[in-house]
């Protein structure tokens, strides 16, 4: 009896046993033998209504189970896990689309999951792999998308895709705000030595803004996306227009710091053209070319790039370094390095608006700079400072000036911070010299808000006249300040508003005699100097100063003194009008014989200059001569050509030091804004 109570336990559990290994036994005779495809409509629906758009699985749908992966550690290793095909499988694009009914479709799809993981809401996929897919995209100018489904809110699901493996397939990507259009159709490479490095080709077509896209490109056809030393070979080339870019190299670690490594060639018409593909604001510029390396760095969600140690041209200059952009909120910042060893200032001009109509003309582009304006007219785009922030520091080593003064050792350090651009410093040699200057552009508001302060020193005299042979023996050094302040989105207009000071000073020193005899006309000295050679006379001092006030620069004084003339210059310059309105009254110490001399006029426009004497007294001493001439004798017409050479002298050290307070005004003291 108590036997017989004892064994019953025992009996009961031995069936629960029995009960349980049959159930799993009838599970996984139902898994292995369910016709999956009755489930399609039941997914369809779940999955539609999920993502908010309509989701279909048309064709055959299994599910058969494997040995877990021998990649695996441990006892996981031994796990079975379900492999899923199917075949005819789509989701459909919003009705508002011209890319097609269709956002992506796929001949078959077969994905292998990890069972585990499920049990804490995450898919982990060991394989996936697609073939035959169509995807056919599109975004608006407002910024929405084919792409984005139903907001159910944050899932408690992830997904992680252990293994991609792709097979061929077309895209089509639509991007009305860039005006993109670009199509790809991809298809395996079966054979060759290309089939053991890639696997997949593609070609490319299409257009950007109405130019057509032409290229194509090799890529794997497997990404592991977990292994430490995944290398995925990319190769690409293509063009749009004037626009190329090429890449070259390897997918490494893709979920790792170093997730991109690539060898990048760009070159177009205009660095700006960049921008609506890259989101990188870069300035106008001449056709450029620069090869370097790509590298990318995953930061959460976000990739950091670094384009180093890149190398290139833009227009006739040359250009390398290294860039860094970072995704940072509220707007990216592009840091760096650039160099140059010859730049010319001519593939300067489309940054700051001064470039010729011939290189607009070359380049596309539509000419906007009238003939009768010197000053550039071309407008800064302040809309797209805010687009990031900089922070570059530029070195080059000489900047070529087509037609007058080369610069060299040129330092700048360029910042853009919240749409304020600054120069400070930007400094560079010329003329034996050094300009130091430091530059703010406050694009905040409607109209930019400008200041320049500028220092020169040092400036020898025969180099500020490279051409001029006479001016090759002269010697001195030349200083002078300016600091002005004014509003405008174009050069001409900032100057033309402009108010400040500017002051220059010459102590000792030697200059031409021939320069200095042309401009007082005294024709005895200029006949001789034209015929036995040209001397240096002695250069006592020169001061000048100019107050600006709403785009007038009104010399309050400017005198020359040498050993053997003074020469004052009175009048103004209009930045706005571009006019010039110059009395040059030169004055001998000695006296001259047949001598002309009389007051000079600078008047015109910048574009047109009108240089001469005035013709009132140079007729009264011609007329004086004639009639001396005439009635007394042909001896005394020589009379009134003879220049006596009284004129007072001129206190150097004291004019030179009442310049000097004029220049530390422009120096230190905040600029007086009108």
């Amino acid at each position: 009896m108590g036997r017989m109570k004892k064994s019953r336990p025992l009996k009961i559990f031995v069936g629960l046993l029995a009960t349980l290994l049959l159930i799993l036994a009838a599970i996984v005779i139902f898994v292995l033998t369910f016709d999956w495809n009755r489930a399609r409509p039941w997914i369809n629906h779940r999955v539609s209504d999920s993502i908010g758009r309509e989701f279909a699985i048309n064709g055959d749908l299994r599910v058969r189970w494997e040995q877990g992966d021998a990649t695996e550690s441990g006892w996981r290793r031994y796990v079975p896990r379900p492999r899923i095909s199917a075949n005819d499988v789509y989701i459909a694009n919003p009705e508002w689309t011209s890319t097609g009914p269709k956002l992506a479709s796929a001949g078959s799809i077969v994905v292998a999951i990890h069972p585990l993981p499920l049990l804490h809401k995450e898919v982990a996929i060991a394989d996936l792999a697609v073939d035959n897919i169509t995807v056919a995209a599109q975004r608006r100018a407002d910024g929405s998308n084919t792409w984005t489904f139903k907001d159910n809110g944050p899932s408690e699901w992830e997904v992680d895709i252990r293994r991609l493996t792709l097979g061929s397939g077309d895209l089509r990507y639509l991007d009305d705000g860039i005006k993109l259009d670009l199509r790809a159709k991809a298809s395996g490479i079966n054979e060759g030595a290309d089939a053991q490095k890639y696997g997949i080709q593609f070609d490319l077509s299409g257009s950007y803004r109405n130019a057509p896209i032409t290229g194509g490109g090799k890529v794997g056809k497997v990404l592991a996306l977990t292994d430490e030393h995944t290398n995925f070979p990319v190769q690409a080339a293509a063009s749009a227009g004037k626009n190329k870019i090429a890449v070259e190299g390897m997918l490494t670690d893709p979920r790792s710091p170093a997730g991109l490594d690539l060898k990048l060639t760009l070159g177009g018409a205009s660095m700006a053209d960049l921008y609506p593909l890259t989101g990188v604001l870069l300035p106008e510029t001449p056709p450029f070319a620069t090869t370097g390396r790509l590298i990318g760095k995953k930061a959460g969600a976000d990739w950091n790039w670094t384009y180093k140690n890149f190398t290139g041209t833009v227009g006739g200059s040359d250009l390398e370094g290294t860039l860094a952009y970072t995704p940072r909120k509220p707007r990216p910042l592009l840091t760096g390095t650039v160099t140059s060893r010859q730049l010319r200032l001519e593939d300067l001009g489309p940054t700051i608006g001064a470039e010729s109509n011939e290189s607009k003309a070359h380049r596309g582009k539509p000419k906007n700079q009238p003939d009768d304006k010197a000053l550039p007219v071309e407008q800064f785009n302040t809309a797209k400072w805010d687009a990031l922030d900089a922070d570059v520091q530029f070195t080059g080593k000489k900047l070529i000036r087509t037609h007058d003064i080369p610069l060299n050792d040129i330092k700048a350090h360029i910042k853009m911070n919240n749409k304020v651009l600054t120069l400070t410093p930007l400094n560079f040699g010329m003329a034996g010299g050094d300009i130091a200057s430091n530059i703010k552009l406050d694009g905040r508001q409607k109209v930019i808000d400008a200041e320049v302060r500028a220092t020169a020193r040092h400036l020898k005299i025969n180099q500020l006249f490279p051409k001029l042979e006479s001016m090759q023996a002269s010697v001195g050094e030349v200083s002078a300040d300016a600091a002005l302040a004014g509003k405008g989105n174009s050069v001409s207009a900032m100057l033309a508003s402009s108010s400040g000071e500017a002051g220059a000073t010459v102590s000792e020193g030697s200059v031409s005699k021939f320069i200095l005899e042309a401009a007082g006309l005294n024709i005895a000295n200029l006949v001789f100097v034209k015929l036995f050679g040209d001397k240096q006379i002695e250069l006592n001092c020169l001061a000048g100063d100019f107050v600006v006030e709403h785009g007038k620069a009104e010399a309050r004084r400017f005198v020359v003194d040498t050993r053997e003339a003074v020469i004052n210059v009175s009048g103004n310059v209009d930045l706005a009008k571009e006019t010039l309105d110059l009395d040059v009254r030169p004055q001998t110490k000695g006296v001259r014989i047949i001598s002309l001399r009389t007051p000079l006029y600078a008047k015109g426009t910048f574009t047109n200059p009108d240089v001469g004497p005035y013709k009132g007294p140079l007729i009264a001493k011609g007329g004086a001569a004639l009639a001396l001439a005439t009635v007394v004798n042909p001896l005394a017409a020589v009379v009134p050509l003879i220049n006596p050479g009284k004129v007072e002298p001129v206190d150097c050290r004291a004019l030179l030091a009442e310049a000097n307070k004029t220049r530390a005004v422009a120096q230190t003291q905040p600029i007086r804004k009108k």
